[in-house]
């Protein structure tokens, strides 16, 4: 494994990397450094979330791997690692994408922001849709969302796009004994210095809860994630908790009555949605990222895309102790068929085969 290290403390978890993997090589990249990056390719036109990881150290280190060693293929994780390897044809590469990115940016464009900030989207938006023809470089690219899989091939005219889906650890995300009897706690996951999280629970909390608390006066919205930023602290009243920094989120997972996902933008799929569903916990999603998970609404996750609509969800949910075992229930059902993490890794595995079999 080769990777960035972006500060001294991500260097303490090599050795259990060590565990996994026959090597293991850092290549420390300060935040610092990567903002300089940045601002010296301003009238650049690669994306700036591929200059702020651009390194003469890693293409160093890649080569004298890659000369070293004799592998059969390559795995490349995100976008923002494509020009390392995309122009490198003596050995099968795959690109593996968490989402399209286009769509992401296209998605944020819409929700209402300061001017400087839609300025900046644009150009990054733009810049994203030349790039992203970089995945006909890779023998294969990966998505996790079958609508960010048609999305790209529409937009890219690509042909060596597949789906390889999000999936759950079933070992640690599994049914709890859940008690379905309570119906107070709302609850949402997630780290909360990424801008969707950050927008989704500001519009909950403004445009969707005040509908809830209408009718059930005695809700209580639960924020839980790392590192929540000062827009999601400052939420925090009788009726809304931040917690910060979970250990077992499991565990707190378990805690809730009805897990809510409205956020507005973004793409692939919604973890917080898989996990709530494997625990058999309902829940109440917005559009941004239902269609790639392949279920019908009410399978585990009940989709909803205005205000009004969701608090409605969310209210007949909170009323009835049966509608939230049946909907959990049939969360449990979805993941065991379609997302556990051992039937996707038999996939991936699949995919190496083929691309060394190019190869040879």
């Amino acid at each position: 494994m080769l990777t960035f290290a972006q500060d001294k403390q991500d260097l303490q978890f090599k050795a259990e990397l060590e565990k996994i993997f026959k090597s293991v090589h850092f290549i420390y990249l300060p935040k610092w450094l990567s903002a300089i990056k940045c601002l010296a390719g301003i009238f650049s036109a690669k994306p700036f979330q591929v200059l702020y990881f651009s390194s003469a150290a890693m293409r160093k280190k890649l080569a004298e791997i890659l000369t070293t060693n004799n592998f059969d293929a390559v795995h490349v994780q995100h976008i923002r690692m494509s020009p390392y390897l995309a122009n490198n044809k003596t050995i099968p590469r795959i690109l593996d994408l968490p989402d399209a990115f286009s769509l992401y940016w296209e998605r944020r464009k819409k929700i209402k922001r300061d001017l400087f900030k839609r300025i900046f989207e644009s150009i990054e938006q733009a810049r994203l849709l030349r790039y992203e023809n970089v995945i006909k470089e890779f023998n294969l690219s990966l998505v996790c969302s079958a609508e960010d899989l048609d999305y790209l091939k529409q937009l890219h005219t690509a042909d060596n796009i597949q789906l390889l889906p999000n999936g759950v650890d079933l070992t640690t995300f599994y049914p709890r004994d859940h008690d379905y009897s309570h119906n107070k706690t709302l609850l949402f996951t997630g780290n909360m210095d990424y801008a969707p999280n950050v927008d989704a629970v500001n519009y909950f909390a403004t445009d969707i809860f005040p509908f809830i608390l209408k009718e059930c006066p005695d809700a209580h919205f639960v924020i839980a994630g790392q590192r929540p930023v000062s827009k999601v602290t400052a939420l925090a009243n009788e009726h809304i908790t931040v917690t910060g920094f979970i250990e077992d989120l499991a565990a707190k997972y378990n805690t809730a009555s009805v897990v809510v996902a409205p956020l507005r933008f973004g793409a692939g799929t919604q973890n917080k949605v898989l996990e709530a569903m494997a625990m058999g916990i309902p829940t109440v999603t917005s559009n941004v990222g239902f269609k790639g998970l392949g279920i019908q609404s009410g399978e585990g996750a009940i989709m909803n895309t205005d205000a009004l609509s969701f608090a409605d969800a969310v209210i007949e949910l909170l009323r009835s102790e049966t509608l939230r075992k049946t909907i959990g229930q049939k969360g449990i059902e979805v993941i065991k068929r379609q997302f556990d993490w051992d039937v996707i890794t038999l996939q991936l595995e699949n995919y190496f085969k083929q691309v060394a079999a190019d190869r040879s």
